[in-house]
């Protein structure tokens, strides 16, 4: 589950991070109010605006600006609210921004230069170990920083059972170029963003940039969060945190349904009783010179209902031109599931616009497929091997 900006930084900070303190508002009145109480709160006199959205390289499409006054605090928030911010990491449409955080300057001038790192919390899934990535060259180009100078790019591995050692926080202070204030501040912010990461049961905290202000305190003036949805049955406070506007309608509609549902760009929409089972599947769609629509995990109770609702999700999809069904029965019954596709069709009529190809493996896999061919009138075909349905996928693209 993706967090937006200010509610990363609510995490980081009820764990002792340094954070650049800020206020989301929805509108641009709330945005001028927000901006007045951070100067009470802060002191601070310019403000930052910026769009909340689930992506990175907000500043790139014009998603984060400098406000001087609390006018263009009004003027910039009416300009990024409502916008479609096109980024790096959306889609050409780009995001409707619903919401901006005004957040204190932090850029103020003082005894030092400011300078910006890259820090990184995640897991190394080649290890098993947690990792720390972290460099020196933080800031918007950071994926350029990776391709053309992997040299400044650092990690550090941590064995979960012992957790981040001071050491580790040390040797990452002194690869980042710092010493003195600015040093043992890093050196306590890292520890402190690894304990953050860990206790929130979060599958990655990136922070970008880490600032080392003029004072040589330490911030996270942003924060990209993910939270492992796996682990947020111990974290309850946390589920509010859910922005379904982020999301694709159809997979919150199919979440809802219970359904393990992502979308994809492809032709052919595909439902799977398991996770394994639907990889192999996009797999076969891919061999047979098609492109998966979706990733659809139907679980393990694919009756009528379930079938049908699987259906009306795939379809909502334009560009499905055929619906590859591959079910394994082990504690359900293939006949069981035959059945409920024919009765899902029949409930659905004419809004079933493309071919099925079924194909029933396993328990009663061979009175499920006469079950389906006995059916007339039904643009369904019935497979029993996956080969078999390889080729059907391949004849009804063709």
């Amino acid at each position: 589950m993706n967090l937006h900006e200010y509610q990363g930084k609510e995490i980081l900070s009820s764990f002792g991070v340094g954070i650049q303190r800020g206020i989301v508002a929805q509108t641009p009145d709330e945005a001028v109010a927000a901006a007045k109480e951070l100067t009470e709160k802060t002191g601070t006199s310019w403000y930052v605006v910026k769009a909340q959205v689930h992506a990175g390289g907000r500043g790139k499409g014009g998603g984060v600006k400098l406000a001087k006054n609390l006018d263009e605090v009004k003027s910039i928030s009416d300009d990024i609210i409502g916008m479609m911010l096109v980024t790096p990491q959306t889609s050409a449409e780009g995001k409707l921004v619903n919401q901006v955080l005004i957040a204190e300057d932090v850029y103020y001038p003082g005894e030092s230069e400011t300078e910006e790192f890259y820090v990184s919390v995640l897991l190394d899934r080649a290890t098993g170990k947690n990792m720390v990535m972290y460099s020196p060259e933080g800031g918007m180009d950071i994926e350029q920083v990776a391709e053309k100078t992997p040299e400044l790019i650092f990690t550090e591995e941590i064995d979960p059972g012992t957790g981040l050692l001071p050491f580790q926080a040390r040797n990452i202070a002194f690869n980042l170029g710092l010493s003195g204030a600015a040093f043992k501040e890093m050196t306590k912010f890292v520890m402190a963003l690894y304990k953050a990461y860990e206790s929130s049961d979060s599958a990655m905290f990136e922070i970008n940039p880490v600032l080392k202000t003029s004072d040589n305190k330490i911030l996270a003036v942003d924060a990209k969060v993910s939270l492992d949805e796996n682990a947020l049955y111990r974290h309850k406070d946390y589920l509010d945190y859910r922005d379904i506007r982020e999301e694709h309608p159809t997979e919150v509609e199919a979440k809802a349904a219970g359904l393990n549902y992502v979308a994809l760009d492809g032709n052919v929409g595909c439902m799977v009783n398991g996770a394994g089972l639907a990889m192999g599947t996009m797999d076969l769609i891919k061999q047979a010179g098609g492109e998966p629509a979706n990733f659809l995990d139907v679980g393990g109770t694919a009756d009528a209902k379930r079938v049908e609702i699987a259906f009306r999700i795939i379809l909502k999809d334009p560009n499905v031109k055929a619906i590859l069904v591959n079910i394994f029965g082990g504690i359900v019954r293939c006949d069981r599931v035959a059945q409920g596709v024919v009765d899902a069709y029949k409930n659905m009529g004419d809004s079933i616009n493309v071919p099925i190809i079924v194909r029933l493996q396993g328990t009663n896999a061979v009175e499920a497929k006469a079950l389906i061919d006995a059916e007339e009138g039904l643009n369904v075909i019935s497979a029993t091997e996956f080969q078999e349905a390889a080729e059907k996928v391949q004849e009804v693209l063709a």
